[in-house]
């Protein structure tokens, strides 16, 4: 066979489809444990560059991404919702979140800084002063999920970016294109190898990594069974780790029940409740029990279901049947089980009605268990410090809520709720993209937020002068 006959390898790739539609979106390469440890390579090679990086061109080339996205919005907002589970309206706020995310970066950027240290605190220090500075900690490893493909990795890049480190991005293997999209805009200015993107499956691109020494931080926003594997194998590495939760907000008997019904019913369906944020639990003081759920049925059942792309729709699908039938299989179990269904309770397809339950057994999985679908139960307390109790049994602790208008039953709630962050008069699916985001127990490890990831990137370097 001569040479002009040989036909060059075709490298492997996957198809991005549409989980409503089954058309296919984009493609991108199938990657493997080689080009996970060339990306590493190349990453480890950026990071002398990255840290010579000055503050004002980082942030610069964040605020240019910022507004490339932003100029590009309808674009990106089509992407995010034909690869993904959102509406065309859920994918368009995301975009400006996302640049909002990126902004707030290169503010962190310009601000970052260190400490003076007063050595003359200690009589032996009395000729020397000196510092603290934040300096990058080297390659990061950031892994994301489909439920918010562009945001989410802006969670990550930003921070690396204005903290310095070089990053290797494994996004969902279900929603790249979204995260490829906001890597070519950040990619303009930056060191060759400062972001290195592997697109596959988790279980190829992963392990090698984190048997690596140069990757000194893994932030990982996923569940809970694929994040024990990643800390167990870990080592000394560093973690963050956003790991899911089964949220509870509650309904005390001075709230304004409309408010209440209205802001939960959003946050059981936002995103088809595949949402580390979900209103899964809702926990009502009895006196107003029945009048809350009147609301909540009538305003389940005006939840608008339609094709992504409609604007009019307010809830997009399951990533996946395979996602559809476990969700509809807790529904299920739960009413063998003695519970009663007050709406929806169908699965078609990809799509799962926005369901909610009542008199749900305390045994009950949906009691503890994170559903990641469009399933909420509604739970009666006696009181306040009932309804924290129920509130704190399940083993996740991300975000809760309380509607109240007493300040003292709010402040009761903000202490008692074991959680990383509580919200009063809104339900739990709110975060500011500022404020620093992770919970307790089996939500997590450590903080992300802007500020936080970004002090989480670095380590602090002593200079010491004696005069």
């Amino acid at each position: 066979m001569t040479r002009s006959s040989m036909q060059a390898p075709t490298r492997p790739s996957m198809q991005v489809t549409d989980p409503e539609t089954g058309a296919i979106v984009g493609e991108v390469p199938r990657q493997g444990p080689a080009e996970a440890i060339a990306a590493l390579e190349r990453a480890a090679q950026a990071r002398a560059a990255m840290t010579a990086l000055s503050a004002h061109a980082r942030a610069d080339i964040l605020l240019s991404a910022a507004d490339g996205l932003i100029a590009g919005s309808e674009a990106a907002a089509m992407l995010i919702a034909r690869e993904g589970i959102k509406t065309i309206t859920e994918a368009r706020g995301e975009v400006d979140r996302a640049a909002g995310v990126l902004r707030l970066s290169a503010e962190a950027a310009r601000t970052r800084a260190g400490v003076l240290i007063p050595f003359d605190q200690h009589p032996g220090g009395t000729d020397r002063t000196g510092w603290s500075a934040p300096i990058p900690i080297g390659v990061v490893l950031g892994i994301t999920p489909f439920n918010d493909p562009l945001n989410l990795v802006a969670h990550k890049l930003g921070p690396a970016i204005a903290a310095g480190c070089p990053m290797i991005l494994k996004p969902h293997e279900a929603t790249p294109l979204s995260a490829l999209l906001l890597v070519d805009l950040l990619r303009d200015g930056l060191p060759p190898g400062a972001i290195e993107v592997v697109t596959g499956h988790g279980v190829d691109l992963v392990p090698p990594l984190l048997a690596d020494d140069r990757i000194r931080l893994i932030s990982f926003t996923g569940g809970l069974a694929t994040g024990r594997k990643i800390a167990k194998a870990a080592g000394l590495t560093r973690l963050v780790m956003e790991l899911g939760s089964n949220c509870a907000t509650l309904v005390m008997a001075d709230a304004d029940l409309d408010r209440a019904a209205r802001s939960c019913v959003s946050g059981a369906v936002a995103a088809a409740g595949q949402n580390c944020l979900h209103v899964q639990r809702i926990i009502a003081h009895r006196e107003i029990y029945a009048d809350l759920r009147e609301r909540l049925v009538a305003g389940f059942a005006a939840v608008h279901v339609a094709p992504k792309l409609d604007r009019t729709s307010d809830m997009g699908c399951m990533i996946d049947a395979v996602a559809a039938r476990r969700v509809q299989g807790f529904t299920d179990a739960a009413i063998a089980g003695g519970a009663r269904l007050l709406a929806g309770g169908t699965t078609d397809g990809v799509r799962v009605a926005p369901t909610l339950i009542e008199t749900v057994p305390d045994d009950d999985p949906l009691h503890r268990d994170e559903v990641f679908g469009p399933v909420t139960i509604l739970i009666a307390a006696e009181d306040l410090d009932d309804a924290i109790a129920r509130a704190n049994a399940a083993p996740f602790g991300l975000q809760g809520a309380i509607f109240t208008n007493d300040l003292a039953q709010a402040r009761r709630a903000i202490d008692g709720l074991d959680v990383g962050a509580v919200m009063v008069n809104d339900s739990t699916d709110y975060r500011l993209d500022a404020m620093p985001f992770g919970g307790t127990k089996h939500s997590g490890l450590g903080r992300e937020g802007i500020a936080s990831a970004v002090a989480t990137m670095s380590e602090p370097k002593v200079a010491c002068f004696r005069w």
